[in-house]
């Protein structure tokens, strides 16, 4: 895999995403140390479906009910 320091990557960018478009990829570097991985955009394909859980997932009928106090005054910020 090719390092291409971060000033070659700005003066290049549109030759190294047309490379990674076409299945290469880069690491970009800066002062010599990795920072980033270039690599080219692939839409996933699978085409998905749902289902996979029904029947094992139980919601409860009070799911959205209020808290109780003591845990609802745990997650709001102290007062002023």
């Amino acid at each position: 895999m090719e390092i291409i320091n971060t000033h070659q990557a700005k003066t290049h960018l549109s030759k190294l995403l047309e490379r990674a478009a076409r299945g290469e990829e880069f690491i970009i570097a800066k002062a010599g140390k990795p920072i980033a991985r270039l690599i080219g955009f692939r839409e996933d394909d699978r085409t998905r479906t749902g289902g996979q859980w029904k029947g094992l997932v139980r919601i409860g009928d009070d799911f959205d009910a209020p808290l109780p106090d003591e845990i609802d005054q745990a997650f709001r910020a102290p007062s002023q």
